[in-house]
């Protein structure tokens, strides 16, 4: 067996029959959500990264609409066996009849921001660029219920707030593609268990066993504690998650109503009239929405200190915040990155 391609036995926890694709009461779900499936032009998209979820996704969708499938896989040119993940996606594709698209990207990480960041932002915007080349709407990725858990519990080390703590979407859109998460209810060890046991193979990255990385900690560390002392934490967890969300889009909703008020980009004396915890919660949407900028809780304390210091016409505002700053310009505030600041 090639490097890099590691089918391993997981210990057996989820009571599936181990023929069954674990994968596939997520994808029914998904495709009774898209009702225009019916369609006979539709084509769905898979984030196919050689992985074994998302092997397990792709053969899961590649039984439910055979011919209507397109996997796509993303060559970020970070690792040395990047070359043989696309020769192994060819072949597995090839395997179950599925076109394959690869988009080369380069996903080194700018000043300001972290390498998981850097990777994570180029894999979407290379998704959906292969999306519109291929005439594709929709997406599904292969994220599951362990990844949510680690996302949470991620989120609760940096102190993140509801949105950090609603962990990530069944569903979303990006970049005009909308992307779907079917498997976030699918244990990790279930999928490598069917695989296994369906002796099919798939890649490992190997930055997966770099126990440096915090993900990966939780992953190997943390994980196992919880399935042995809470072994539904995994629902748990997600119902949490569920909670934050529905918490985010009231926040949400709230924020979109005082920006309608303030303007976008705000303006400094309509901001002030709103409570401080308004203003957060309004400049943090601003800047995510407008933007695609999440700052630091002391980035956004000491950008709400500053608007609400600012009562002259030559009070000045700047303020770093990700690889830009807010700064002020006239009577409202706007973000630029420094290039052009």
């Amino acid at each position: 067996m090639a490097d890099g391609l590691i089918p391993r036995r997981m210990p057996s926890q989820i009571a599936v029959p181990d023929s069954v694709n674990p994968c596939l009461a997520g994808v029914h779900g998904l495709l009774c959500h898209l009702e225009f499936l019916a369609s006979p032009a539709f084509r769905l998209g898979v984030a196919f990264s050689g992985g074994a979820d998302s092997t397990a996704l792709l053969h899961a969708l590649a039984f439910c609409i055979p011919g209507r499938l397109v996997a796509i896989h993303v060559h970020h040119g970070l690792q040395p066996l990047a070359d043989a993940f696309v020769s192994h996606c060819e072949e597995q594709c090839a395997s179950l009849n599925v076109p394959l698209h690869v988009a080369y990207v380069n996903g080194k990480a700018a000043r300001g921001e972290s390498p998981e960041e850097a990777a994570r932002k180029a894999r979407y915007a290379a998704l959906s660029q292969a999306a519109r080349e291929l005439s594709i709407s929709d997406i599904a990725l292969a994220q599951h219920a362990d990844d949510q858990v680690e996302t949470l519990l991620l989120a609760l080390t940096r102190g993140a707030g509801l949105p950090g703590l609603a962990a990530m979407p069944e569903r979303f859109e990006r970049h005009g593609v909308m992307f779907y998460r079917p498997l976030l209810s699918v244990a990790s060890q279930a999928i490598r268990r069917w695989l296994l046991l369906q002796k099919i193979s798939f890649v490992q990255d190997p930055s997966n066993a770099d126990e440096a990385l915090t993900r990966n900690r939780i992953r190997k560390q943390i994980l196992p504690v919880l399935e042995k002392s809470f072994p539904g934490f995994r629902s748990q967890f997600a119902r949490s998650a569920r909670h934050a969300a529905q918490g985010k889009r009231l926040l949400e909703t709230l924020a979109a109503s005082d920006l309608a008020q303030a303007g976008s980009p705000p303006k400094i004396k309509l901001l002030q009239q709103l409570s401080l915890d308004r203003q957060a919660n309004a400049l943090r949407y601003w800047l995510k929405e407008a933007h695609s900028i999440s700052p630091t809780d002391a980035q956004l304390q000491e950008l709400i200190k500053q608007v609400h210091a600012c009562s002259t016409r030559g009070h000045r505002i700047r303020i770093k915040i990700g690889t830009g700053q807010v700064r002020r310009e006239d009577e409202v505030l706007v973000f630029g990155h420094e290039a052009n600041c």
